[in-house]
């Protein structure tokens, strides 16, 4: 006769003593205001990339009212998108120990049994169903881009996007049910103290304590810590960049000069060699009534010179310190295309680049109308390197790495709305 097989109650798989309400509304509330910096900051960072330029830069398509955090980018200040995708990056690495401490310090209930025991228990366990997994996807998702591991399906832009509103559209849900409960038991004095609320998270039958409550939250935050600080040198200048030991990945060894800072792709790694950059090169300068102008590198550098002290900063979170680019300003390239330099429209920027995403990339009129924004043929007193641009590159002022198009090939101004 078979042994009947053994069942243990979930009190006893789920026997730790570190588990307990006020453990888990701790973590909750750190992930609140955590979470929610996460979600600003990168919508922030999809203005940055696409404002009202749907038919050019966006990577989303049929997004409808989500679209409604689409406006102008500014240029000023020149660190902003530096400082707000630097947060996105560095915040969302730090947090991965207390989306991971929270999980698990509630799982328990997600395998409670009856599954649901009403219809309202149902629906508040299909949204835990959503938080969870939109958690999970959001953070793995984001970890491998900036890692540029791109072995999802699909395209990045447009998982993580969706993919942010259904995790934050649940994320909500739940601090709507469970914040104040959170509250009430983080006023509690004490564990114990006062007429607190059962301890539905605490084990029923615990086992030995080997480190308490308070213990496990500082083992947390010491690793969201450690993360953080070996993370954000990524984003400063001066000796903190040296501490970012953990940093997502930066690109391929710049090297050392004037020239030797930091780069994602290379000119072989997107399929510009010697020869689409070589004597033969010539800029297309078209789109308004003066009709297409070709330059070659030499008049490019005939043309007015103007510097600007400006850094990169790139989706994947790290950036550059300011570097000194010298070109021509993209509003004296418009008025060259037969428009007013002081109310210059949108350019199209096309790239040599033959691999990649973003073979062209548009900017708006306040990015063209700026002094900063240069078609720059030398940064640090040298000529770019193949792999910083050369022939030619658009850098411009608080714009995102991937729009600061290198490999330049023709620009086209114009309406782009």
């Amino acid at each position: 006769m078979e042994a009947p097989r053994f069942r243990p109650r979930p009190e006893r798989v789920w026997s730790s003593p570190v588990r307990g309400a006020r453990f888990t509304a701790v973590l909750g509330i750190v992930l609140l205001g955590g979470i929610t910096l996460l979600f600003v900051t990168g919508l922030l960072s999809y203005a940055a990339y696409n404002p009202n330029l749907s038919s050019v830069n966006d990577k989303t398509p049929d997004k409808g009212l989500l679209g409604f955090y689409l406006f102008d980018w500014p240029t000023d200040p020149p660190w902003l998108y530096r400082l707000t995708q630097g947060l996105h990056v560095t915040v969302g690495i730090a947090l991965i120990p207390v989306l991971l401490a929270k999980l698990w310090s509630v799982i328990p209930k997600l395998f409670a049994l009856p599954p649901a025991r009403s219809v309202g228990h149902a629906l508040e366990r299909v949204s835990l169903l959503l938080l969870v997994g939109g958690g999970l996807f959001e953070f793995v998702t984001g970890v491998l881009n900036v890692q540029l591991e791109y072995v999802f399906p699909g395209s990045f832009y447009p998982l993580h996007f969706y993919g942010a509103w259904v995790f934050f559209a649940a994320f909500l849900a739940h601090v709507g049910l469970r914040l104040p409960q959170a509250l009430r038991v983080l006023r509690a004095r004490g564990e114990s103290g006062g007429r607190a609320e059962p301890d539905a998270l605490a084990a029923p039958e615990p086992a030995p304590a080997t480190v308490s409550r308070r213990g496990a939250l500082a083992l947390v935050g010491g690793g969201s810590l450690l993360l953080a600080a070996t993370t954000a040198g990524q984003s400063f200048d001066g000796p903190l960049r040296r501490t970012a030991l953990f940093a997502p990945h930066g690109g391929a060894d710049p090297g050392r000069g004037p020239n030797g800072f930091q780069i994602n792709k290379t000119a072989a790694a997107v399929g510009v060699g010697a020869r689409d950059t070589g004597d033969g090169w010539r800029l297309v300068v078209g789109g308004g009534p003066a009709g297409e102008t070709r330059l070659s590198r030499q008049q490019l550098l005939q043309l007015a010179q103007y510097s600007a002290a400006l850094p990169i900063a790139c989706v994947e979170g790290w950036s550059t310190s300011d570097q000194w680019w010298r070109g021509v300003r993209l509003r004296d390239l418009a008025a060259l295309a037969g428009f007013d330099p002081d109310r210059p429209p949108g350019v199209l920027v096309e790239s040599l680049q033959v691999r990649g995403a973003f073979r062209r990339a548009a900017l708006r009129d306040n990015q063209v109308r700026d002094p900063r924004s240069l078609l720059a043929l030398q940064v640090n007193g040298e000529d770019l390197s193949p792999d910083h641009g050369y022939p030619a590159r658009v850098i411009v002022p608080a714009a995102p790495g991937v729009l600061n198009t290198k490999w330049v090939a023709r620009l086209t101004f114009g309406e782009l709305r």
